[in-house]
């Protein structure tokens, strides 16, 4: 599902060259659930960014579901969902309901498949009591739900999820992450997803990639990455070390 072979992205500021992602390798197969984690500045947004076809790598190649995304971003925009937990994709002053419209005839859906996709979703994320408010007078927990349900309205095979429950209280968090496990255990969709949020990588992913600096530092499951820990770390304390002491991209696990 995605691929990505010594990509590299770089940028001039001030007349220096600032390598924000640098000799990244790596392959999520179809199905996975991915977390993708990394202290503020280490190159998750960019990396999400060259997956989505926003960015172009200015070294090595990435692919996504078979596809240049820099070159066919048309094509990979029906093929994968994205939420942005600080940036949403709705409507902000039409009713969430109008707004999964307007994504319907954007994605060219066929009218009965979206009202069907729709009524699921509407049941398994709780929207119907909101369906016709307007999307700045939703709370966070509620915009967060609507994102989900925009992402999938169009069934893609990909979800890449940035930052989903930032902000959200306990119970919301725990609906959501309920709704991506069974998302990725019943319907096979890949799940690809960068937090901070550690308690969301404990109970949903499988496997887990840190990137620091620009670089990969960790490619594992969540065992693996324990088991580097002495006895009596938390995970917690096991990522917070691995971004202080720089994991060089040699000592991955694979």
């Amino acid at each position: 599902m995605i691929e990505l072979d010594r990509a590299g992205r770089s940028f001039k500021v001030r007349r220096e060259t600032v390598h924000a992602v640098r000799d990244l390798s790596f392959r999520i197969e179809a199905g996975e659930f991915v977390g993708y984690l990394g202290p503020n500045g280490a190159g998750k947004s960019t990396t999400i960014k060259m997956l989505c076809g926003i960015l172009t790598p200015t070294s090595g190649t990435v692919r996504v579901a078979g596809l240049d995304p820099s070159r066919r971003r048309t094509a990979l925009a029906r093929r994968t969902g994205v939420v942005f937990g600080q940036r949403t994709t709705l409507w902000w002053d039409l009713p969430l309901r109008d707004s999964f419209e307007l994504i319907r005839l954007l994605y060219k859906v066929d009218r009965r498949a979206h009202r069907e996709r729709l009524d699921a979703l509407t049941e398994t994320l709780d929207l119907g009591p909101f369906l016709r408010t307007p999307v700045r007078q939703l709370s966070l927990g509620q915009r967060m739900r609507g994102d989900l349900a925009a992402a999938l309205l169009h069934a893609p095979d990909l979800l890449v999820l940035d930052e989903p429950t930032i902000g959200l209280d306990v119970v919301s968090k725990a609906g959501i992450r309920d709704f991506l496990r069974r998302l990725n255990a019943e319907r096979g969709t890949t799940v690809l997803l960068t937090t901070h949020d550690l308690g969301d990588i404990e109970r949903l992913c499988r496997r887990v990639m840190l990137i620091d600096h620009g670089r990969l530092a960790f490619d594992g499951t969540l065992e693996d990455l324990m088991a580097t820990a002495p006895a009596g770390e938390t995970i917690e304390d096991v990522v917070t070390r691995l971004y202080t002491a720089g994991v060089p991209p040699e000592r991955a696990p694979r």
